[in-house]
């Protein structure tokens, strides 16, 4: 077994809960009493383009939310946005217990939108943590597509049987797999740690 070199992590679902999955949409749907058939028909139409980076934040808004006059404000709703997101604190740990020793080079592969994403990093301290953030907003790639874990290979000129990603998704991973890097679904922070040490990566 070659000796991994490199970690990748996706980020909703294992380091911190998902940004704007369908449990956080629903859960803003309900808040602010927005019919979800409606929105959600909407919200597939540009979703590829939120989380590419070509539309912005308040763009994905006024086509899903803003497109009729609302008995709440834009910042109203953006803040719930962002208030959904929260930490796994276990895996945070041990992602900078790993950044801390200096073994591995540490990033994200991760389809977020391009403000939650920036908030994320910011109030979760990932810059301390990860050298690279390869996320659909700032490459316009998505998992599951193969270009995404090309990059993230090619920017870092690390074999990919060197590499070892983290995701919670099998089709994620599937991917990753078929390109010759290890990957871990992540179910539980034990399970992660013992994943990590059968591929002899630890602090």
């Amino acid at each position: 077994m070659s000796e991994i070199r490199a970690i990748f992590w996706d980020v909703g679902g294992v380091l911190l809960t998902n940004a704007w999955d369908h449990t956080q949409r629903m859960a803003a749907l309900e808040h602010f009493h927005l019919d979800q058939e409606e929105f959600q028909s909407r919200h597939e139409m540009v979703v590829s383009s939120f989380e590419r980076g070509k539309i912005t934040l308040d763009e994905y808004l006024d086509r899903t939310v803003f497109y009729r006059n609302r008995p709440f404000t834009r910042d109203e709703f953006r803040d719930f946005m962002f208030s959904l997101s929260q930490p796994m604190p276990e895996v945070l740990a041990l992602a900078r217990a790993l950044a801390r020793s200096g073994k591995y080079f540490m990033g994200t592969i991760n389809n977020e939108s391009r403000e939650l994403n920036l908030y994320r990093i910011e109030k979760f301290g990932f810059r301390e943590i990860f050298r690279l953030f390869v996320s659909s907003c700032f490459v316009g790639l998505r998992k599951p597509e193969s270009g995404i874990y090309r990059l993230a290979i090619e920017l870092t000129q690390i074999n990919p049987e060197e590499c070892c990603f983290i995701d919670d998704r099998a089709l994620n991973l599937e991917i990753a797999e078929k390109m010759g890097m290890h990957t871990i679904q992540m179910q539980t922070p034990e399970q992660l740690r013992e994943e990590l040490m059968k591929l002899r990566v630890e602090p």
